[in-house]
């Protein structure tokens, strides 16, 4: 009798939780396939295309298999592009940590007027990138830029930015590391609020210096902070495309030509949808490879508050 009820018990909690499953599913329902339009659909037909010869315009798709990547990576101009492309995400990458990382500990002080900067600093991340495009192209301008004035103030020759092979990529790393500062600034600002007061007093109280400080607690415990802003700025670094449409449009002499910028003039120059679209699965790739590899040699060196 007792073993009855107990079955019986058991089967109403089985079926019960079974009904908060389905229900659950139920409202995730239009979210799931909502997301999964816009999202997954892209991913699985850019991949399929990425195996077809297909021109925009043509109703007509051939399939090639892997010719589209053979093409790719056989052509000069492609590792030229990558080349490119890792130019820019080393050369704006570290500079702009070190800088917001800077700022950072500079604004992490309770003065008057703090919030002010905090806003200036910031409003360059929530601005177009299109606009602030614009902005630059006149501070690049040869004859009365501002990057030439105060160049001619110091006692530099003047540049041409922007139609010189070898300062149109610095120059876009300029602009590129000035429009996520305040981004960075933001999560680094976190970071540094997240750490316990008790320590810094525990280490003065010891004989630290600032710089101590700074070695022995600040930076240690911003490593989970500095993980994250590494990951997503290779993430965006290789995925700049806007200034170097606007500004350079891959010159010159295809010396700004980075992968979203080749991927773009696949698709939509030459209408090559299929190479297009396996740039854009090589790039997928290379995300996915440098995402994975951050994660096998940086997670064991992140230390965390309590870990």
């Amino acid at each position: 009798m007792l073993a009855g009820v107990k079955r019986t018990v058991w089967l109403l909690r089985k079926r019960y939780r079974w009904d908060e499953v389905l229900s659950a599913y139920l409202f995730l329902s239009p979210s799931v396939v909502v997301f999964s339009l816009f999202m997954y659909f892209p991913i699985l037909y850019t991949l399929y295309l990425s195996l077809h010869r297909w021109r925009l315009g043509k109703m007509s798709r051939t399939f090639v298999g892997l010719h589209n990547y053979q093409v790719l990576i056989t052509s000069s101009e492609f590792w030229e592009v990558l080349r490119n492309s890792f130019y820019y995400a080393l050369g704006s990458i570290p500079l702009n940590m070190a800088i917001a990382l800077a700022i950072a500990l500079l604004l992490n002080r309770k003065l008057r007027g703090m919030a002010v900067f905090r806003t200036a600093y910031f409003l360059p991340t929530i601005t177009s990138t299109a606009a602030m495009a614009v902005v630059w192209l006149w501070i690049y301008h040869p004859d009365f830029g501002l990057a030439n004035w105060l160049l001619d103030i110091i006692g530099l020759p003047r540049l041409r930015w922007l139609s010189d092979p070898r300062w149109a990529m610095p120059a876009l790393i300029i602009m590129g590391i000035w429009k996520g500062l305040g981004y960075n600034i933001v999560i680094y600002l976190a970071g540094l609020q997240n750490i316990p007061q008790h320590l810094y007093e525990a280490a003065r109280i010891d004989g630290a210096d600032s710089w101590a400080c700074f070695r022995y607690i600040t930076w240690p415990l911003l490593t989970p902070t500095s993980f994250f802003i590494l990951i997503i700025a290779v993430i965006n670094s290789l995925k700049a495309f806007a200034q170097m449409h606007i500004m350079t449009e891959g010159g010159p002499l295809n010396s700004t030509t980075v992968i979203v910028y080749y991927l773009y003039e696949q698709g939509f120059k030459f209408f090559n949808l299929g190479c297009a679209s396996a740039v854009a699965c090589v790039l997928f790739a290379i995300l996915l490879a440098l995402t994975v590899i951050q994660f096998k040699v940086l997670s064991p060196r992140v230390h965390y508050l309590g870990g």
